[in-house]
């Protein structure tokens, strides 16, 4: 099991760095990081609202897609902004960047 952890987490930093993931964070890069969960309600609470505004009134059934649709979108978003955390904290420990 533990190899197979450890390959996958190889894996995903060769794709980051080939996708350049090797430069230095920008602004909203860092904000991102320092605020998943916020990062996360940025993008789902409009997703929702967008929703919303497009369900039909008698369809009870697309107030709940949007529900899930919205909760789907911040959880997508924030755990993309975890793996930019990691990212940061990654290039602090190789030198790359020194977290200002």
């Amino acid at each position: 099991m533990a190899n197979w952890k450890r390959s996958f987490v190889d894996a995903f930093w060769i794709w980051d760095q080939v996708l350049g993931g090797q430069r230095r964070p920008t602004r909203i890069q860092k904000w991102v990081a320092r605020r998943p969960i916020g990062a996360g309600l940025c993008a789902g609470v409009p997703f929702t609202l967008l929703c919303l505004t497009l369900s039909r009134e008698e369809e009870p059934d697309d107030l709940l897609f949007a529900a899930f649709a919205g909760c789907a979108m911040g959880v997508i978003f924030g755990l993309t902004a975890v793996a930019e955390r990691l990212r940061q904290r990654r290039l602090k420990r190789l030198g790359i960047w020194d977290g200002s």
